[in-house]
């Protein structure tokens, strides 16, 4: 790991004791309740940490931002029941975060061993923390659990479980789906179309699968991304999780039914963002209302709601734009390799599917690549990481089933992952649009059991470390080491890709540098931030409340386990917020940002249901949460 400055060195202590923190601090009579709570205002600093918790024997960094310098300032652990158990000065300051807070503190707590639930204090300077737990690493699986739970919400089609949400079936039209031309949009920026859609195909099925994020829409480059990312999940837990298998394959599933194997036709995506400027038909982006309602419209304009049109990649039997080629290739690849362990028939099956569909890839002459209609939605510009990608599944799962195609397919994955280090690499990391990181680790899985092909181990190593640096070089200039870029879409998963990566490269080399880095990236997630927020809801106590969810919204329930995109550019909001849809419910209800006052460094985070730009789930945000949490 790179070099991090520790702002505050701990020492246990025993024998000490405050009030007990699950109660929090009580006094004899109303007047003193009153001084404590004038105090407490006129604190100038904030602890912020992971609420989520630590890990007993890893590393353990929680924050201290203040508006005065606070280097010398004593602080204290306390456990549940108020005793302190570790105490220390605050040391040297890390930066500034904005004008307000002048100063940031980083404290590693690392001492702390003793399992249990915690608080940090410094009296004087601020409030207690949130609370946190010192726990094995159980911790990070409960979290885990909860982002999988999330995908079973977002279900579509006749297999909805009901769940906290109160689901209900929705879209069983989309079982007789007709298929539409690529429309014709207004802008290359709007999801706005111009004149009819133009019907070429259908009645195809494709009832099922998940909705992509707070709409519902149904996209295969997001699916087979994020069923890529269960898939391996499955595959490389310790222990077998019977949850997480049924959701991928669930996703699975509708994933088959995306691919048209008599045609060879590639099908993108299931619904229309937009209606058209004749206003003769509206999209789904127009209404705010539950999935279920669909079923029930009867307004022409309304149209493609109920019936829902099917767009595809290109005409039956033409090259498939190869970034959506290698990542569905690879969903069905990662697919087989589990199933071979129980199911070798099946696995065969989805081989079978993922080589024909990474056959299709179009390699030449590759311009604007193909994602969703519009392309502004997802404007994917790699596309060697995903063959890499999708090369390096077929062959695992060859040398699973003992296919003799292995090799071959070892020799793609080499050669695509060579091209994307001349042609992509250095400027992204883990992520929706970069999956290089799982491409060549698994690759050099692939190689180490396959000696008759020689692959560059080396420079596949260098490039994953070369990912990782990116992340620590931000981290080590940012006074919550922070290694994702908060002022720009995607934070989050980019942190959760970070930690991710680095749990890949020290199974790759043996090599544990970035082992304390990839904890400090989901530290950064689940609380240990400017804003004191959890980005996964239902983790902590403080974490997103509005998300911009149209079921979650309109229901009034906690969307438990979904991942937001957390903080962006402030320049987004530089108009202020959209106003509130018919149907959408105001929240938060006084309308107020309650978070402005921790914008800082170009970014902004805002939990309001109208902030689609901070606010709203997907399903890519949660699938690489539940890979980077896989032990």
């Amino acid at each position: 790991m790179g070099s991090f400055r520790r702002g505050l060195v701990g020492t246990l202590v025993l024998g000490l004791t405050l009030a007990p923190i699950t109660a929090g601090a009580r006094s004899s009579t109303a007047e003193a309740g009153t001084a404590r709570a004038d105090a407490r205002a006129q604190l100038s600093g904030l602890i912020r940490v992971d609420q989520l918790g630590y890990v007993v024997d890893g590393p353990k960094w929680a924050y201290l931002m203040t508006a005065t310098p606070a280097s010398g300032t004593a602080y204290a652990v306390v456990n549940q029941w108020g005793r302190t158990v570790l105490t220390g000065r605050v040391g040297n300051d890390a930066g500034s975060w904005n004008d307000t807070y002048r100063r940031v503190y980083r404290l590693d707590v690392s001492a702390l061993k003793r399992l249990g639930t915690y608080r940090i204090v410094s009296p004087g300077v601020a409030p207690a923390s949130a609370s946190f737990e010192i726990a094995r690493e159980r911790l990070l699986t409960g979290a885990k659990d909860k982002a999988i739970g999330f995908f079973t919400e977002q279900r579509d089609g006749s297999q909805v479980i009901p769940g906290p949400l109160g689901r209900k079936p929705s879209h069983l039209s989309d079982r007789a789906a007709l298929v539409y031309d690529t429309p014709v949009f207004f802008d290359p920026d709007s999801d706005q179309t111009v004149g009819e859609l133009r019907r070429v195909g259908g009645p195809v099925d494709v009832e099922g699968g998940w909705f992509d994020a707070g709409d519902y829409l149904k996209f295969t480059h997001i699916a087979a991304y994020s069923e890529s990312l269960l898939w391996a999940s499955a595959r490389d837990a310790s222990v077998p999780d019977p949850t997480l298998l049924k959701e991928a394959r669930h996703g699975l599933d509708w994933l088959d039914k995306m691919w048209d194997e008599k045609s060879r036709t590639l099908y993108i995506q299931v619904g229309a963002g937009a209606g058209n400027v004749e206003e003769t038909f509206i999209g789904d982006h127009d209404i705010w209302r539950l999935p279920e309602a669909d079923d029930h419209l009867q307004d022409p304009r309304e149209r493609f709601l109920k019936n829902r049109p099917v767009f595809r990649a290109a005409a039956p039997g033409k090259p498939i734009s190869p970034n959506l080629a290698g990542r569905t290739a690879a969903a069905f690849a990662l697919a087989a390799q589990v199933e071979a362990r129980t199911s070798p028939s099946k696995a065969r099956r989805y081989l079978q599917t993922a080589a024909q569909i990474y056959a299709m890839a179009q390699t030449t002459g590759v311009q604007q690549l193909v994602t969703s209609l519009p392309f502004a939605f997802y404007p994917e510009s790699a596309w060697r990481d995903d063959l890499a990608l999708g090369a390096a599944e077929m062959a695992l799962a060859a040398q699973k089933l003992r296919d003799s195609r292995a090799s071959g397919w070892v020799r793609q994955s080499a050669y695509w992952a060579g091209e994307y280090r001349k042609h992509e690499a250095g400027g992204d990391t883990l992520n929706l649009y970069d999956v290089s990181a799982l491409a060549e680790a698994d690759l050099i899985r692939a190689a180490r059991a396959d000696h008759r092909v020689r692959v560059n181990v080396a420079a596949l190593k260098n490039d994953l470390r070369a990912q990782l640096e990116i992340g620590v070089a931000r981290a080590t200039k940012d006074p919550f080491g922070a290694g994702a870029q908060y002022d720009n879409f995607d934070a989050v998963p980019h942190s959760f890709g970070l930690a991710a990566t680095a749990r890949l490269y020290r199974a790759a080399t043996g090599d544990r540098r970035y082992d304390a880095f990839g904890v400090q990236q989901l530290n950064w997630n689940f609380g240990a931030n400017p804003w004191g927020v959890s980005f996964m809801i239902g983790v902590g106590s403080s974490y997103e409340r509005c998300p911009h969810h149209q079921i979650a919204n309109i229901k009034g329930r906690v969307l438990t386990g979904a991942v937001v995109n957390g903080p962006n550019s402030e320049d987004l909001f530089t108009d202020g917020l959209d106003e509130l849809l018919d149907g959408m419910n105001a929240c938060p209800a006084d309308g107020v940002d309650h978070n402005l006052p921790f914008t800082g460094h170009g970014s902004r985070y805002v939990d309001d249901v109208r902030s689609w730009q901070t606010a709203e789930p997907a399903d890519d945000f949660a699938a690489i949460a539940v890979y980077a949490l896989t032990r």
